[in-house]
């Protein structure tokens, strides 16, 4: 009875470690209503003051998580979506990137990686907790970092979720439904 005791241990010690090894999953889908929320953030380099529902208002918006300001994937996907925001402007949707860096590093990637064409935001913990995502924080590598994407429909509905710590495919996905959005 003992060893079947700390074979239970055992695997339980496993399955726990396998959680800890790749990134969460959102779990908000589709069709879910997007937590609302306000928060500070940057955009080309200043501060701000940003409210989900009154950006819905005027239109769809993408919300990107990603993990740390200045890292090279981060950096890269903030560059893309720099250059896809004249397509995004034309679907009339906002994008705005979220992490849980603080203000002043916020308010130079916004410059120097986003290029001033949209801004970044603070991820609060609740905030972080809302949209189930997890963010780099002190001792956590990158690797367990989740870099997600969501559509947000003016009705305050997920329409899109994409969540890959790969950055290459989230502007792409994001746009495509945002285009087809505006086609309905």
């Amino acid at each position: 009875m003992k060893k079947f005791a700390h074979s239970i241990q055992a695997i339980a010690a496993v399955l726990a470690l396998s959680t800890l090894s790749a990134p969460a999953h959102a779990a908000l889908k589709k069709g879910d209503a997007a937590p609302l929320f306000t928060t500070s953030g940057a955009l080309a380099g200043k501060a701000f003051s940003f409210n989900l529902d009154e950006a819905l208002k005027k239109g769809p918006v993408v919300l990107y998580f990603y993990p740390k300001a200045f890292t090279q994937g981060c950096t890269l996907e903030a560059h893309a979506f720099a250059e896809a925001m004249d397509d995004f402007r034309a679907a009339s949707a906002s994008v705005v990137g979220m992490s849980n860096d603080d203000i002043e590093t916020l308010k130079r990637f916004s410059t120097e990686a986003c290029r001033d064409e949209f801004p970044v935001a603070r991820a609060t913990p609740g905030l972080i907790r809302s949209y189930d995502v997890a963010l780099n924080r002190p001792g956590m590598s990158a690797e367990l970092s989740d870099r997600t994407s969501y559509v947000i429909a003016r009705d305050g509905r997920i329409v899109m979720v994409h969540s890959d710590l790969d950055w290459r495919e989230h502007v792409s996905r994001t746009l495509a439904a945002v285009r087809a959005l505006k086609s309905k």
